[in-house]
């Protein structure tokens, strides 16, 4: 199965997974939303927090829309939780320069 066939994953989302190293549902799976997410915002430079919610819908087999309140709770904790990580990362280095 082709990742653009999973919910929620266009043509382009597709090619920003490809571009991260991730080539199918199975990849997708065993890096979770979150790892996924990472890659993508490494590779890319690009992510928001609907991404995230599209990543674990796929993930899940459903339209991101259906996540539950909890799923949507905890994935938006943990993608502040990342930005806030590349937030300082991103610090570090000007600071190191």
């Amino acid at each position: 199965m082709k990742l653009s066939e999973l919910p929620n994953i266009g043509k382009e989302l597709e090619k920003k997974l490809i571009s991260a190293g991730i080539h199918n549902q199975t990849e997708l799976r065993e890096l979770g939303s979150l790892g996924a997410l990472k890659r993508i915002i490494e590779r890319c430079d690009s992510g928001c927090l609907h991404l995230l919610y599209a990543l674990e819908g796929a993930i899940q087999g459903i339209r991101w829309h259906y996540l539950s309140a909890d799923d949507k709770r905890r994935l938006k904790a943990e993608f502040i939780d990342i930005k806030n990580e590349l937030k300082r990362t991103a610090n570090k280095r000007l600071n190191s320069d």
